[in-house]
C-alpha cells in the first residue's frame, strides 16, 4: 500500500498566533508532527502552508513542503490544490495529518489508509473510538458519529446520537448501557479523485447546520468508511494549556 500524507499548516491561529512554529523539545511543532506522521507506512509526507517562514522551518529540517493558496476556506481544499499540483491519480490515496497533532499515533494514519484502500467504494476514511462517558455523549464539541453495520457512516452530529429512548426518558443525561456511541477523530484518508472534485461540491444545509466539513460528502452521496480505534489517541494542541502539557512530555524524553 502506498500513501502520501498531506499536513495542511496555517500561520494564523486565534487562540496561538503562530502555532505551527511553536516550540516543542526544541522543533517547531509543524516539524514535530510531520516527523511523527513519517513513523507510519507514508511513501511522501508534505507540509502544505500559506507562508513562507513555516516552508523555510521545514526545509531547515528535512521536510518537503509545498506553498498553497492564501484564501482555501478548509484544509480539504488545501489538500485538494496539493493533489492537483502533484498530478496524483484519481485512485492515490492522501492522509490528511493537522499540523497541530505532534503525538499523532502512526498506526492510526496507517488505519485509515489501510481502510480506504479496502474499499473501492468509499471516497474518504476516517476513524472513531468509543465514548465512555455521559460528558462527552453530550458535549457539542465532542463530534459523534454513527455507522452502518459496514462501518459506513451514517450521520455526524454535534448532537448525543445514537439517542437511547428508553434510558433517557427521564430527563437525566446518562450514557446507557451498551450504547454504541463514537467519538469521532479528525483523522482522514481520502482518494484524490475526491479531492480533485472536493471544491466544486456545494456546502450543504446539514454542514451548514453543525458545521461540520465532512457532511458535505455525506449530503453529495460520497461514501465514508469508519476504522474504530480501542480508545482516543492523544489530544493535539489547541490551547496554551495543550501547548504546556505537550512541552511537558517532552521535556521528559
Amino acid at each position: 500500500m502506498s500513501f502520501t500524507v498531506v499536513i495542511p499548516a496555517r500561520a494564523a491561529s486565534t487562540r496561538l498566533p503562530g502555532k505551527p512554529l511553536l516550540d516543542i523539545g526544541g522543533l517547531p511543532m509543524v516539524v514535530r508532527t510531520a516527523r511523527q506522521a513519517a513513523l507510519s507506512g507514508a511513501a511522501r509526507v508534505i507540509i502544505a502552508t500559506d507562508h513562507a517562514d513555516i516552508l523555510q522551518a521545514a526545509d531547515a529540517h528535512g521536510i518537503e513542503a509545498l506553498i498553497t493558496r492564501p484564501d482555501h476556506p478548509t484544509g480539504t481544499d488545501r489538500l485538494s490544490e496539493v493533489a492537483q499540483r502533484l498530478g496524483l491519480d484519481d485512485d492515490a490515496i492522501v492522509v490528511n495529518v493537522q499540523g497541530d497533532e505532534p503525538l499523532i499515533d502512526p498506526a492510526l494514519i496507517d488505519a485509515v489508509a489501510a481502510l480506504l484502500q479496502q474499499h473501492s467504494d468509499a471516497a474518504i476514511t476516517t476513524c472513531a473510538a468509543p465514548i465512555c462517558s455521559a460528558d462527552t455523549l453530550f458535549d457539542p464539541n465532542a463530534v459523534k458519529v454513527v455507522c452502518d453495520s459496514r462501518q459506513r457512516a451514517l450521520y455526524f452530529s454535534r448532537a448525543p446520537i445514537p439517542w437511547a429512548r428508553d434510558a433517557l426518558a427521564d430527563g437525566r443525561q446518562r450514557l446507557a448501557p451498551g450504547l454504541p456511541a463514537l467519538h469521532h477523530i479528525g483523522l482522514y484518508a481520502y482518494r484524490a479523485g475526491f479531492l480533485r472534485a472536493f471544491p466544486e461540491l456545494p456546502p450543504g444545509r446539514l454542514e451548514h447546520i453543525e458545521s461540520l466539513e465532512q457532511l458535505r460528502a455525506l449530503e453529495q452521496g460520497f461514501p465514508i468508511f469508519v476504522h474504530e480505534t480501542p480508545a482516543l489517541p492523544a489530544r493535539g494542541v489547541d490551547t496554551a494549556e495543550d501547548l504546556a502539557r505537550v512541552r511537558a512530555l517532552f521535556s521528559n524524553i
